[in-house]
């Protein structure tokens, strides 16, 4: 799956919930969710490495629970960045894989 397809199927998707649970996504919230994300990946992390309470949960859980939170954090940068008409692909190849080309 291409990166253009990946963001909007995450928009289609968030679209959709926004709409089902009645939530205004201003520009404010796409980066106060964004937060609310990291801080769950960091959670999850925590417990993935014995650092937080697991309540219980074995470690294929953790991980697999740390790997949706991951997702989640994606899911909220490209949906940031498409809502500022950011083009991700072109962003991530001027700031990121222009070093690449460096060596």
């Amino acid at each position: 799956m291409k990166i253009h397809e990946l963001v909007h199927g995450v928009e289609a998707v968030s679209k959709s919930y926004a709409e089902k649970h009645d939530i205004d996504r201003t520009d404010e919230w796409f980066l106060l969710k964004l937060t609310e994300e990291v801080g769950e990946l960091t959670q999850s992390y925590l417990k993935m490495k014995g650092q937080a309470r697991t309540q219980g949960a074995d470690p294929e859980t953790l991980r697999a629970d740390f790997e949706k939170e991951v997702a989640d954090v994606l899911g909220q940068v490209l949906l940031l960045a498409n809502n500022h008409d950011i083009d991700i692909e072109q962003v991530m190849t001027q700031k990121w894989l222009s070093w690449l080309e460096q060596k």
